[in-house]
């Protein structure tokens, strides 16, 4: 049986001005999550703030420990993106 864990991230986009740059840097971001790990990324919150995303990220999986792996390793990511600062996350995995 699959395992299908999520996460959702509440970040702070730091050094930005505008929608413009915000959504440079967001989607920057998740294009390289995707591309690392394999899972569907969206922003699904805080659209219209310019220091602000919401980040939810879905992984699929054989086995509990590797979606386990792929979400902190996600998390990993971002907290080593200088110009993002997670405020909170939300995970679970079924």
């Amino acid at each position: 049986m699959p395992f299908v864990g999520y996460s959702v991230f509440d970040i702070h986009v730091q050094n930005v001005h505008s929608l413009k740059e915000k959504r440079f840097v967001v989607r920057s971001v998740k294009d390289r999550i995707a591309q690392k790990f394999n899972v569907a990324v969206s922003e699904t919150g805080h659209l219209d703030k310019w220091q602000r995303c919401e980040l939810a990220v879905a992984s699929v999986a054989g086995e509990r420990r590797s979606v386990e792996r792929t979400l902190d390793g996600i998390r990993s990511l971002l907290d080593g993106e200088p110009e993002l600062r997670v405020i909170s996350d939300e995970t679970e995995i079924l």
